[in-house]
């Protein structure tokens, strides 16, 4: 049994804390899943778990973590360069329990995820697969140590559809206790039965945390219920409250409006002001005694807020795409043998398919070509977020046009409505986490008036918390989207027209 005792988990850089006091058990049979908003720590908590070095470079902890013993399987969210530098082969022969595995157990690993027998001993190198294929291979490395314990940062990232339904068989089967986080919400409703929700409250000044061993569904709807509920009765409070407290400084006002206009030929009415008076101040602090038992208004996280409107309709009969290529190719390698994509007007599109079946080439293709056009306005989201992001400047420099001073105060007014701290303005774009670059080149779009966004992978950092106000985002903008995504509520709520890469071309989607 993996056991957390009194964790505190502070930033080195800004002496935040982002975990303060947190005890946990992961017991037999738990599938248990961190969520909460950008930059709130989940993946520091995982990575301190595994390992302590993993943070000593920017964060320091007290408490404790007890092993005893145990294996511990992590799945980091990205391969470190060194690795990334090796083929498949010398990837998985640098896995001791590697050489114990015979063909058979090796077949059984990769059938699942849909990997060849073979890709155990391919001479590929890691650097040129997809981002799908390498959490495939990170997942069949794992399985190859066979640990005792999952620690998983999102696993569910770029891995299309048929693994992820793998993925969630994989979790509610598996005889192992498993610790994740994940950004894609069908995920963890079919999957989760323990939820950590971790809160940066108040600008991200007080750290609180909520164990709740259930689904996440019904910790969502339960969470809901009784956060409005609680509203409603404390908004109630202070409604009577206020009107209590209107009645009596009208009372007051009365009787001090009396004792400077009483006569002194009448000392037994001045004597019965003063008493009245006396019962007044009696009861003013009742009065604020009742107002510190008040039931309080919830204390939440506020929700994103983030809308993209101005010059970014889009007329419904315009032509903004009419693409064509013969074939696909990534190098000498055959994706698709013909490639036809015609779009009119505010359509949302997106492209599924198999990893590693061209979906971010084919994309990236026509991100190039729109960007010639000069009667839009086109952005491009690519999955990796460095090929636009410059690592040594801040968000609010990221941002500007200009860069003088009252355009930077306007941009950290909408960075602060996406939930950046102050201190996190002022920090480097190379540190913020996943979630906070997406949100970055989410509000570039937005700022910069784009009327056709080419997004791959949008949703993919993005918390089950801040999702739904993007997809809500993204569904109301009056222009045209064209997107890669495996994020089944996105495609359901988001997208008017669906198809699937295939290597005959794109199949469209009813």
């Amino acid at each position: 049994m993996l056991q957390i005792t009194n964790l505190t988990i502070t930033h080195k850089k800004d002496l935040r804390t982002i975990l303060n006091q947190f005890t946990f058990s992961l017991n037999p049979g738990d599938k248990a899943v961190i969520i909460g908003e950008e930059g709130n720590g989940k993946s520091t908590l995982l990575k301190l778990i595994y390992d302590e070095t993993l943070i000593s470079g920017y964060a320091e902890y007290s408490g404790t973590i007890r092993k005893d013993g145990l294996r511990l399987g992590y799945l980091a969210q990205e391969l470190s360069e060194d690795r990334k530098s090796l083929t498949v082969c010398e990837y998985y022969m640098s896995l001791a329990s590697f050489f114990d595995l015979t063909p058979r157990e090796l077949h059984e690993i990769a059938r699942p995820l849909g990997l060849p027998d073979d890709f155990f001993y391919s001479g590929q190198s890691i650097a040129t697969l997809s981002g799908g294929e390498k959490v495939k291979l990170m997942i069949a490395g794992l399985l190859i140590e066979q640990p005792d314990v999952l620690l998983l940062d999102e696993p569910s990232n770029d891995i299309d559809l048929d693994t992820l339904v793998w993925l969630e068989h994989f979790i509610n089967t598996c005889n192992l206790p498993i610790l994740f986080i994940s950004h894609d919400e069908t995920l963890i409703e079919r999957t989760a039965n323990v939820v950590i929700h971790l809160e940066q409250l108040r600008r991200k000044t007080c750290p609180r945390h909520s164990i709740v061993r259930t689904s996440y569904s019904e910790y969502a709807g339960r969470r809901k219920h009784l956060l409005t509920r609680q509203e409603q009765i404390a908004r109630k409070e202070r409604a009577e409250y206020n009107k209590q407290q209107e009645r009596f400084r009208q009372i007051m006002q009365k009787v001090e409006h009396r004792q400077e206009t009483i006569s002194r030929q009448d000392p037994a009415g001045g004597r019965l002001l003063k008493k009245k008076m006396k019962s007044l101040k009696s009861q003013e602090r009742r009065f604020e005694k009742e107002h510190e038992t008040m039931t309080e208004v919830p204390d939440t996280e506020d929700a994103i807020y983030i809308r993209f409107d101005g010059p970014a309709s889009i007329p419904n009969g315009k032509r903004i795409l009419n693409y064509s290529i013969e074939p696909l190719t990534i190098g000498t390698r055959v994706l698709a043998e013909s490639i036809r994509l015609s779009i009119t007007g505010p359509e949302k599109v997106c492209i599924t398919g198999s990893n590693g079946s061209g979906k971010s080439t084919l994309i990236r293709l026509i991100a190039k070509e729109l960007a010639q056009r000069t009667d839009i306005r086109t952005s491009y989201m690519p999955q990796n977020y460095e090929e636009l992001l410059d690592g040594d400047i801040t968000p609010p420099q990221f941002l500007a046009h200009t860069g003088d001073k009252e355009e930077i105060t306007r941009l950290r007014t909408w960075l602060g409505s996406m939930k950046y701290t102050a201190d996190e303005m002022d920090h480097f774009v190379s540190d913020l986490s996943g979630g906070q670059k997406a949100k970055l080149l989410l509000l570039k779009m937005s700022y910069d008036g784009c009327n056709v966004l080419i997004l791959d992978e949008p949703t993919r950092n993005l918390s089950p918390l801040s999702g739904p106000v993007i997809r809500q985002a993204l569904k109301d903008f009056p222009g045209a989207i064209i997107s890669v995504s495996h994020d089944r509520k996105y495609i359901k709520e988001v997208c008017t027209v669906v198809y699937r890469l295939t290597p005959a071309g794109l199949i469209r989607q009813d």
